[in-house]
């Protein structure tokens, strides 16, 4: 429970370290299209749910720390995070499935903390449904 918590409460630190630390990284990648996003969100979370259902089934809290930077570096290419991009208002479902997706995850390891609603993995399913619709899938 602590470390949905500590994870939870440390999500916003990360990805607003890796917003701040966008100025001073490496060249910017090309502008992506805002349009594209959906697709890309719904690829991401096909590529990341299956490895996570894995480590749900095998208790495996490990795989949690690879899946962050993996969405902190999805969040800050995309600039959803850090207000960045303005353009992604508009597939609101995508950013709410890309940013819900871990801590649901991990409610699954401890159903019993107080982050894990039955809203959180409900709200997380409709999203992730209207996000594909989006991205045409």
């Amino acid at each position: 429970m602590l470390f949905l918590t500590s994870f939870r409460r440390g999500l916003p630190l990360l990805l607003s370290a890796a917003a701040l630390a966008a100025p001073f990284a490496a060249p910017a990648q090309p502008a992506v299209d805002a349009a594209d996003f959906p697709a890309a969100a719904v690829r991401f979370l096909d590529a990341e749910m299956p490895a996570m259902d894995a480590a749900v089934a095998a208790r495996d809290r490990s795989f949690f720390e690879g899946a962050m930077a993996r969405a902190v570096e999805f969040a800050d290419a995309w600039g959803f995070k850090s207000g960045a991009n303005p353009a992604l208002a508009r597939f609101q479902p995508c950013v709410g499935a890309v940013s819900d997706h871990l801590v649901v995850g991990l409610c699954r390891l401890t159903p019993g903390s107080d982050e894990c609603t039955p809203h959180l993995a409900s709200g997380f399913a409709q999203n992730l449904q209207a996000c594909r619709a989006l991205a045409g899938r």
